[in-house]
């Protein structure tokens, strides 16, 4: 079964400054939560365009992940996408939009991913992924905005995790 991750989230800070901090790879430590033990391996500088390859390693509930994804898309300062080559998805992919918006940029996320091994991947996700998923991007968010200067945490799209109406295949 394939599921989807909506979020969006204001941020008051023109586009092409937060586009510029999404495109720096190593960033994305700055935003993920300590208890992933998230490390990016790709020696730097990371050249961001279509076709870049990014090898990370992480680690959930004490079990070691080796993730390799690939920029499949990459348009500045507009949007790029990122779909895991090798990880512990049966499928990811993760699309991020910068809209331009009155007082600065909303940057809105949709991760469309599959668990393997059905039925144990649908029985994972209602029992623990959804939930460190969630987990993740409320961090990532809440960690943006501290970032940024952000007084609040306006996540406007709060409907979180969900089977697709159309999953990509």
């Amino acid at each position: 079964m394939s599921y989807r991750l909506e979020r969006s989230l204001f941020i008051p800070r023109p586009r092409p400054e937060v586009f510029g901090f999404f495109s720096d790879a190593f960033n994305l430590e700055r935003v993920t939560p300590s208890f992933l033990h998230f490390h990016i391996l790709t020696p730097p500088p990371i050249a961001m365009r279509a076709g870049t390859v990014i090898d990370y390693e992480l680690r959930l509930y004490g079990v070691k992940f080796h993730w390799k994804t690939r920029i499949s898309a990459f348009e500045p300062p507009f949007y790029f996408e990122d779909e895991q080559e090798k990880g512990p998805y049966r499928h990811w992919h993760h699309r991020h939009d910068f809209e331009e918006v009155p007082g600065g940029t909303l940057m809105r996320d949709l991760v469309d991913y599959a668990l393997a091994f059905e039925p144990f991947g649908s029985l994972a996700h209602s029992l623990f992924v959804r939930r460190s998923v969630e987990k993740i991007f409320e961090y990532r968010n809440q960690t943006i905005l501290e970032i940024f200067g952000a007084k609040e945490h306006r996540d406007v799209d709060a409907q979180n995790i969900r089977a697709p109406q159309n999953p990509r295949k």
